[in-house]
């Protein structure tokens, strides 16, 4: 994908893949075992928003890797796709939001392991952080890989954006179908759908695409609702449940 790893990130990304497969024999982390698998539909999959936010930007991602940005990864699971990008954008000032704990304790211990800084781990859940300090429009990329249907995520996601911010979903082939169903949630919550962009993820056979949101105005007061209200009831109108193929990466 045109992406220059110094060894020490390579050395990274090992330690990574090692931690990840021993944690994954006593929790259940990931349903992708094998070691390159992990690389293909982890580590290139979520590395593959560099080029493609590079090009949208019409910078190079040299460039972009020089910048200082706060990225929030919500849902972030085991750690991607923040750690990943963290590993190569050393700038990245991240935070990772997962509701599980065992997650939770992994992601804690890899940072620690890899001796990552500007990397925040929170035991939470967007819709309750999104509503208070400083995670409320407090982000200029805001992240989500494999968390739920768009017209749900949008609610999660843009909160967290500040003005002019960004919000990067990774999706399936479902994506063009699910941005369409989002959209007046999306205009509700002060975005405006930007781009779909499909990614090629080498050795990857499915459709990868991003959907980029741009956070134009302030989301009103009261968004994310409560009591699953963004689930239950999405601005957007019900969509199916992801893929099995998405919930699986």
């Amino acid at each position: 994908m045109g992406l220059a790893l110094l060894p020490s990130q390579i050395a990274a990304f090992e330690q990574y893949t090692s931690e990840l497969l021993t944690w994954n024999e006593r929790f259940n982390l990931t349903a992708v075992t094998d070691r390159e698998q992990v690389e293909l539909r982890h580590y290139l999959d979520s590395l593959a928003l560099l080029p493609s936010l590079a090009a949208l930007e019409g910078t190079t991602v040299a460039a972009l890797l020089g910048r200082t940005l706060r990225a929030v990864d919500v849902g972030a699971g085991a750690g991607l796709p923040g750690l990943a990008l963290r590993i190569l954008w050393p700038r990245l000032r991240l935070t990772l939001i997962e509701a599980t704990g065992k997650k939770v304790r992994f992601m804690e211990h890899v940072v620690d392991l890899l001796g990552l800084s500007d990397v925040q781990v929170i035991h939470g859940r967007a819709e309750e952080l999104a509503l208070r300090e400083p995670y409320r429009a407090g982000f200029d990329l805001v992240l989500a890989r494999a968390v739920a249907p768009l017209p749900t995520l949008v609610e999660y996601l843009l909160p967290l954006a500040r003005r002019s911010g960004r919000v990067v979903a990774y999706k399936g082939s479902a994506a063009h179908e699910e941005a369409l169903s989002a959209e007046p949630g999306i205009q509700v919550l002060g975005g405006h759908l930007r781009k779909l962009i499909p990614v090629e993820v080498p050795g990857l056979a499915e459709t990868r695409v991003l959907v980029v949101i741009d956070k134009v105005s302030q989301t009103p007061e009261g968004y994310p609702r409560g009591q699953g209200l963004a689930r239950k009831q999405p601005l957007g109108g019900k969509m199916a449940a992801e893929t099995a193929e998405e919930q699986d990466i």
